[in-house]
């Protein structure tokens, strides 16, 4: 089969030759020590492990002009930054594993989210690539699928107002947070409108990582209130042009917003961490062929033994491959405490599995 192929018979629940396997995220740190464990410096990663081949479309639904970063205060260990929309954050200087520490946010009130909305004008020219029409004809006759980002409608916002101020902004000053939001559900139909025209979409991707450990960020009836409406113009939009396949990126535990999410329009979920108790096999079992799965395998599973590799993938990779509709993925980037031997173990017990489902 090709990548294409394969793609669409995993997630319409078929018959692929093989599980399809998505490129996994990892870290930087995390390549590093696997090369100084045998990985070769000089292969490409995915061509490595055997990944399957996924593109997306190159458009850029960021600030532009990007914001002017500049740092304001420094030691030894952390920089201070500042950018010319307000933002302004702390972070550690040599460590790639470690969330910054956010200061101020760029919208407080409405003067600030116009100040903000400069720089989301839907039709800049530089969201889409300068030769565009190159980029076309090299899609044309593709063997891989083929995504779009389409946005968020939670996460964005929090990260331009902060989770603490954006929580009280649902209750203070709701027609605010409506505006941005519905701003937001336009601004991506607006960018996507040319490129789903012109060219067959695989998948649509939105990220919100809305997740804590225990539950959602907000709750249930907020996200119905403020969120859901953008959900269904935005997957209403996605469908009309084709695109099947419309999957959130969230971490964290998720389980009291996923009907919501596929009242919403979406059928994928990943990456499914299972430190905040997302559990893969529940989530088949309660919704069917409802949901596509991406994701579940314990990151901190593989940092130890073999045996606790085997334990983690055994209890629920054969389960889900069998179900369909399931894509073998980490529950997000593999951090550098995880051997490349057990990485690898990881995968072979994939295959391993799947030979033995299909003798």
């Amino acid at each position: 089969m090709t990548y294409l192929e394969r793609f669409k018979e995993t997630v319409y629940f078929g018959k692929p030759d093989k599980p399809f396997m998505w490129p996994q995220w990892v870290f930087g740190d995390t390549v590093k020590r696997w090369q100084k464990e045998g990985m070769p410096p000089d292969v490409h990663f995915n061509t490595y492990f055997g990944f399957d081949r996924v593109e997306h479309v190159p458009i850029n639904m960021g600030f532009i002009p990007a914001p002017e970063v500049k740092v304001i205060e420094e030691d030894k260990e952390t920089a201070t930054y500042i950018d010319d929309l307000g933002n302004k954050w702390k972070r550690w200087k040599n460590r790639e594993i470690g969330m910054s520490q956010w200061i101020e946010f760029c919208i407080k009130d409405e003067a600030t989210w116009e100040n903000v909305k400069k720089r989301l004008n839907p039709d800049s020219p530089l969201r889409y690539p300068q030769y565009y029409d190159d980029w076309k004809r090299c899609v044309k006759n593709r063997d891989y699928p083929l995504g779009v980002g389409a946005g968020s409608f939670y996460g964005w916002v929090r990260n331009w107002m902060g989770v603490e101020n954006l929580s009280v902004m649902f209750y203070d000053n709701p027609s605010l947070v409506k505006e941005i939001i519905n701003y937001i559900a336009d601004f991506v139909i607006r960018v996507l409108e040319k490129v789903v025209s012109e060219v067959k979409i695989d998948f649509a991707n939105i990220w919100e990582d809305l997740g804590m450990k225990q539950g959602p960020l907000l709750s249930p009836k907020t996200f119905e209130e403020f969120c859901l409406p953008a959900y269904k113009k935005v997957c209403s939009f996605l469908r009309s042009h084709g695109v099947d396949v419309i999957m959130v990126d969230s971490d964290g535990n998720n389980d009291v917003i996923v009907p919501l999410w596929l009242e919403g329009g979406v059928n994928m979920l990943y990456p499914l961490e299972v430190a905040a108790n997302t559990d893969a096999v529940e989530y088949r079992k309660k919704y069917g062929k409802k949901l596509i799965l991406m994701g579940n395998i314990d990151k901190r599973a593989l940092r130890n033994t073999k045996k606790e590799v085997e334990e983690e993938v055994m209890k629920k990779v054969p389960f889900l491959l069998k179900e369909g509709g399931y894509l073998p993925f980490v529950d997000h980037a593999v951090p550098p405490d995880v051997p490349l031997e057990n990485f690898k173990y990881y995968l072979e017990l994939v295959g391993k599995i799947w030979a033995d489902i299909n003798k």
